[in-house]
């Protein structure tokens, strides 16, 4: 083929996103909490009784191929558009053909249209709007999606008795390794991993060199947009963080303008931080912040999928209670905000207890005389290097180490990286 007509093929084929798109849920990659076998979604498509609902996640996540999925399966005429570049003019156009869908398609045996509305957070009072479209137009199944999930939350109050949330975290590591190395392995449970770690981590060192891959995944990789553009991903995950405090804390949580820069020298401040006490007294004199505007920043940052409070029993937790430890959401953050190479032991942990808390589980904290993390209320897990020993457990039944730089488990010491293989 010439390289001519090579343009012109290409020309003609529909953009890479468009064609890598999956096209049912034996092709979707990853969100098995949500599409997995007996999970929500996929109980939805498959008994046919489809509700509406909110998808939020980072970009690039799957929102729109999983809505497409859904339309797909369940053979619905599907509307979409995108509230960053349509206006209310459009969705109000995109709902009078939906319903004319719905009028002549229930006779033929076709089920509701689905009218699906990307980044809906980008309109001005959104959830008035959607609440009146749900109570006029009830033959029409809505389904939005978001990045934002402070703008998500004020608005969700309006809708909670009609729509429910579902969150779509970034890649986890096995995910990772299926996009970024064509290498697809099974999630596992947690109970699984504990029990018998061998058989993963042997299917996994078969293929490939995981601690290779496990370096590179903890810089760069939790957040699908990696994929675009490698060279651009830092500057994008700071876009994220800069956008998330300037423009969402400000308007959705009515966090004063003047402080936004404070804000960011405290996720710097975190960034840099050893994982030992969090001393908030010092970090509110340095910051010039009283301790309990400072609590309600660190709050509202969780709430943004920014940071992670960690605390060490969350039944008596109150909500504005001084956090035990505090770590970034994930590890590519650290490695995008600290202003200098993060602390071993502080990626170790954030990358656990990230991966930990994408799958669904509870993280307390344990504190500094005994194994890091409780998990579930039921399993205590210290995480460390590969020469941590068993002290810390204290003979624990449900005790186990979670250790980077092995490859294979040893006793109860199980490797690091298995723990991205939960979802």
């Amino acid at each position: 083929m010439t390289n001519n007509s090579a343009n012109t093929y290409n020309k003609m084929l529909p953009p890479l996103p468009e064609r890598m798109r999956p096209r049912n849920l034996d092709e979707y990659v990853g969100q098995k909490h949500l599409v997995g076998k007996g999970c929500v979604l996929r109980n939805m498509i498959e008994g046919g009784n489809l509700t509406s609902f909110i998808l939020w996640g980072p970009p690039g996540v799957g929102k729109t191929s999983l809505a497409r999925i859904v339309a797909n399966s369940m053979d619905r005429d599907f509307y979409t558009l995108s509230a960053v570049s349509s206006g209310v003019k459009d969705v109000r156009e995109v709902i009078d053909r939906a319903r004319s869908s719905a009028t002549s398609m229930f006779g033929a045996g076709k089920g509701a249209p689905i009218l699906f509305i990307d980044e809906i957070h980008k309109y001005e009072k959104w959830s008035i709007e959607i609440k009146e479209i749900y109570d006029l137009y009830p033959q029409l199944h809505v389904v939005l999606s978001g990045s934002s999930l402070l703008a998500l939350k004020s608005g969700l109050a309006d809708l909670s008795r009609r729509m429910l949330q579902y969150d779509m975290p970034g890649l986890s590591f096995r995910e990772y390794l299926r996009f970024d190395k064509r290498l697809d392995f099974q999630a596992v449970s947690l109970d699984n991993l504990l029990n018998n770690p061998a058989e993963l981590c042997f299917e996994v060192r078969e293929r490939c060199s995981p601690l290779e891959y496990f370096s590179a995944y903890i810089q760069k990789g939790y957040y699908p947009f990696y994929f675009e553009d490698y060279f651009a991903y830092a500057p994008r995950v700071e876009n994220v963080v800069n956008y998330t405090i300037d423009n969402e804390l400000t308007s959705q949580c009515g966090v004063d303008v003047a402080n936004t820069r404070k804000i960011k020298a405290l996720m710097q401040v975190i960034s840099g931080m050893i994982p030992f006490e969090v001393d908030t007294a010092k970090i509110s004199r340095n910051l010039g912040l009283q301790r309990l505007t400072l609590l309600q920043y660190m709050k509202h940052l969780e709430d943004a999928k920014l940071i992670r409070r960690l605390f060490a029993n969350l039944l008596t937790t109150r909500d504005l209670q001084k956090p035990d430890k505090i770590l970034l959401d994930n590890p590519n953050l650290l490695y995008v905000l600290c202003p200098t190479i993060p602390a071993t032991g502080t990626v170790r942990e954030t990358f656990f207890c990230n991966q930990l808390a994408s799958s669904g589980h509870v993280i307390e904290y344990g504190g500094m005389k005994n194994a890091d993390f409780k998990i579930d209320g039921n399993y205590v897990i210290e995480v460390g290097g590969r020469d941590k020993g068993y002290s810390q457990l204290d003979n624990t039944e449900n005790g186990y180490v979670a250790a980077d730089g092995i490859d294979s488990p040893v006793f109860r010491k199980i490797p690091l990286w298995a723990f991205g293989f939960l979802y």
